[in-house]
């Protein structure tokens, strides 16, 4: 039976965005998740199943999609900008705390992929989170680089670089697919991203595979793994050791270095830890995580 769950907005920087609101049952005072999905993921993309699970854990939880994506607003449509996403969050977060049955003091972030390092950065400033789960986080853009073939790279550049200048001009953004097939013009190509991402898909998503060429330029310099040494607060990192996307021994090196981190290993693929076994195992482990943090 699928969770009860509520459709909300909340406003980012003048935009809105669309998400789902999970109520648990219980008294006023409850902790809360903020959860958002990856590279140009929406939030129909199994994050609904976390969400159900940690709903009937106790927690209530706000599964939003990033502005430019899935139900949300903004222009252009499949945008994706890091700071407005680390915004984003921030908006989700003042909306949750401002909720009346929510405890202000006990809300923690999820973030999964691409958003996984989102959480880490956000969660580096600010103090008042109670708790974060990184799952198969994106930590450095040079490490994932490093796995991409160099003609691949080469011709994503070029693809940003179109975009980025036709911007500049006031043009439509030019275009590639989030994940295509080995050797192809996508922002993933490895071997297990395309099957692995429409495996997440369920019938009449919202998701398009597309995204603004612009945001290659920004990957190499994005290395949210290296804010972890700043977190205050318990941070689960949950790593495939089989990461063809995020490499597992660059990730644990930086989850290392946070004050409070719990790691805890799945050997599996990028993809793998969504569905399945993995799935049930993963989620356990970060309900645990969760409970022991936040419920009182």
């Amino acid at each position: 039976m699928a969770a009860e769950r509520a459709e909300v907005t909340f406003y980012s920087q003048g935009d809105w965005c669309a998400a789902w609101l999970y109520r648990p049952d219980g008294g006023p005072r409850r902790p809360l998740v903020v959860m958002a999905h990856g590279f140009s993921a929406t939030r129909e993309l199994r994050l609904d199943a976390y969400a159900e699970r940690f709903q009937a854990a106790g927690l209530g939880v706000l599964l939003f999609d990033y502005r430019h994506f899935g139900a949300s607003g903004g222009e252009p449509r499949q945008l994706l900008d890091i700071a407005r996403q680390h915004a984003d969050y921030r908006a989700a977060i003042a909306h949750a705390r401002a909720l009346d049955w929510v405890d202000p003091e006990r809300v923690a972030v999820f973030g999964s992929s691409f958003s996984g390092g989102h959480v880490l950065a956000v969660a580096a400033h600010d103090v008042r989170l109670a708790a974060v789960i990184a799952q198969c986080p994106f930590t450095d853009g040079l490490a994932s680089l490093r796995c991409v073939p160099p003609a691949t790279s080469a011709r994503l550049t070029l693809a940003a670089l179109r975009d980025q200048l036709g911007a500049l001009r006031g043009a439509p953004p030019y275009y590639i697919p989030a994940v295509g097939p080995p050797g192809s013009l996508a922002a993933m190509t490895a071997p297990d991203a395309e099957p692995g991402m429409r495996s997440i898909v369920p019938p009449g998503s919202s998701w398009e595979n597309r995204v603004a060429a612009r945001i290659m330029l920004r990957i190499p310099a994005y290395r949210p793994g290296l804010a972890a040494a700043r977190i205050q607060r318990p941070v689960l990192f949950c790593v495939c050791d089989n990461d063809s996307l995020c490499p597992a021994e660059r990730t644990v090196r930086l989850a290392q270095r946070a004050p409070q981190a719990e790691v805890r290993r799945y050997p599996i693929g990028h993809f793998d830890i969504y569905t399945g076994r993995d799935f049930e195992r993963a989620v356990a482990d970060q309900t645990e995580f969760l409970t022991r943090h936040l419920i009182r």
